[in-house]
Order: structure tokens, then C-alpha cells, then sequence
């Protein structure tokens, strides 16, 4: 290709690729004013769509505003679905924004809406746009909430395996609990089946305790007993196998790393030292 034709290459696409960098500062960023307004602005929409939602579900106000209330929802899912379109076509690695957190949150928004349209009521699961409220962060500033997010991320990452392990143990023991409570108890306590005697050990191990089944006999109350016992390392185990991580993940230098709201257009990594000019984790240019 000569130099000339190079040149004119690059002087159509230059604006072309101008404009995508400049929307993803300012649908992905909040550091300058139009990203904050854009973040404010998208912060506005899913308050207005979340609050219509539960307004739609209380029967009088339905029936008065129902033709409102389907038409802001309507005009916010394609307002929803121009903002998701434009956050995959402004960043360099679409998939992975298609598949992060953020990204399968914000198809989910949309897609209820759409799906609606084939299954009655399903436009009620958008109350999910509600999970985007947490971006607010991003607008506050609140930093030092999204480097200890990303801490207790991590601890659970790293727990996942035990935290699996050990739940497998106590499916095991609500299995075997229940199988013996439906041969000691039997049909007139209300232990009709071994899955029904399954579904009280859980609720016992669990110390919620409905109480619409409860044993009658000697050796049933004391197998309970047992297991109401046992219930409190549901909770303690867990909890203890986390927290330890989140005790060895703690670093303030994570913290204090992430200075500044700065998204790299190409990886959409976040946690970027304020002035920094290249991405920490690809080395695009931010």
C-alpha cells in the first residue's frame, strides 16, 4: 500500500476511532464531567425503571397508570439497550465485556423486557437492573469500597473449593439425618417421605425453623437436638474459611491502588493510579 493511500486510510478512520474512545470514557469512566452526568444520568433511569416495577405489582396504582408505567418501561429498556450496544462497540475485547459481571448484568436488564413479549410476566425479572445501583460507586468516588469489593471477590474465588467441599458434607448429612428421622418418626408426624424428611433436616440444619414439622418422639427430639447443634457450623464454617481469606488477601497497597475510575478501552480493567497513561494489565494507552 503506498504512503499516500496509508495516510488517507488512516485520515478516515482516525474520527471514527476518536469518537468510540471518547464514548467509552464516558460510558465506562467517572472522571470527567460528562462521564460523571452520563453515570448520574444512567443511576436516574434505573431508579425511575426499578420504582415503576414495584409500582406495576400493587394492583390499584397498576390499573390507573398501567399504560404509563408500560410505556417508561419501554422507553428505559431501549434507552438500556442503546447504552449496551454502544459499551460493546466502544471497547476493544467485546467479549470480555459480554461475559464479565457488569456485562451479563446489563443483557439480563434488557432481556426481560423482550422476552415478554413470548412469556406473559416476564418483564417483572428487570427488577435485576436494580444490581447496576452498585456503579454508584464509580460516581461517589468511593474507591476504597471497590478495592475491598475486589478483596472479598478474591477471597471467595480462593475459598470456592472448601466452601464446596464443605457444603457437600452438610447435603450428605441433611440426607442421611432425614432418611433416619422418616424411619423413626414416620407418616404421623408429618415425616411422609424421605424427601419431606430431607426438606426438615435442611430447615432444622439451617436454624430457620418452620415448625409446620416437628418430632414427637424421645429419640427424633434428641436426633433434632443434634442437628440444631451442627446447624451452627453452617454458619460458622463458611464465614471463618472466607474471613481467613480476606485476612491474607489484605493488602493496602490494592486499596490505595485504585486511585481513580480510568477503564482501559481496549481490556476494560479498572484500578488505575490517577495520571496513569497506560493499562497495568494489556499496556494500551488509556
Amino acid at each position: 500500500m503506498m504512503k499516500s493511500e496509508i495516510k488517507k486510510h488512516l485520515d478516515v478512520t482516525a474520527p471514527k476511532h476518536r469518537l468510540r474512545q471518547r464514548l467509552h470514557h464516558i460510558i465506562f469512566d467517572a472522571d470527567t464531567p460528562a462521564a460523571k452526568l452520563f453515570d448520574i444520568l444512567l443511576f436516574i433511569a434505573i431508579v425511575l425503571s426499578v420504582a415503576g416495577m414495584m409500582l406495576e405489582s400493587v394492583g390499584p396504582f397498576n390499573a390507573k397508570f398501567r399504560f404509563e408505567l408500560q410505556l417508561l418501561d419501554w422507553v428505559l429498556t431501549i434507552l438500556f439497550t442503546i447504552e449496551y450496544v454502544l459499551r460493546i462497540w466502544t471497547t476493544g475485547k467485546p467479549w470480555k465485556y459480554i461475559f464479565s459481571f457488569y456485562g451479563i448484568v446489563d443483557l439480563l436488564a434488557i432481556l426481560p423486557t423482550y422476552i415478554a413479549f413470548f412469556i406473559s410476566g416476564a418483564h417483572t425479572l428487570s427488577i435485576i437492573r436494580a444490581i447496576r445501583l452498585i456503579r454508584i460507586f464509580r460516581v461517589l468516588k468511593l474507591v476504597q469500597f471497590v478495592g475491598e469489593a475486589n478483596n472479598l471477590a478474591k477471597s471467595l474465588k480462593a475459598s470456592a473449593s472448601k466452601i464446596i467441599v464443605f457444603l457437600f458434607f452438610i447435603f450428605i448429612v441433611c440426607i442421611i439425618v432425614g432418611t433416619m428421622m422418616f424411619l423413626i418418626e414416620g407418616g404421623e408426624n408429618g415425616f411422609t417421605s424421605i424427601p419431606r424428611s430431607i426438606y426438615w433436616a435442611v430447615v432444622t440444619l439451617s436454624t430457620v425453623g418452620y415448625g409446620d414439622i416437628s418430632p414427637g418422639t424421645p429419640l427424633g427430639q434428641f436426633l433434632a437436638m443434634i442437628l440444631m447443634i451442627l446447624g451452627y457450623s453452617v454458619i460458622a464454617v463458611p464465614t471463618g474459611l472466607v474471613t481467613a481469606g480476606v485476612i491474607k488477601n489484605s493488602d493496602k497497597k490494592e486499596v490505595e491502588r485504585i486511585a481513580s475510575t480510568k477503564s482501559c478501552p481496549e481490556c476494560n480493567a479498572i484500578g488505575h493510579l490517577d495520571g496513569a497513561e497506560f493499562c497495568y494489565t494489556c499496556g494500551s494507552k488509556l
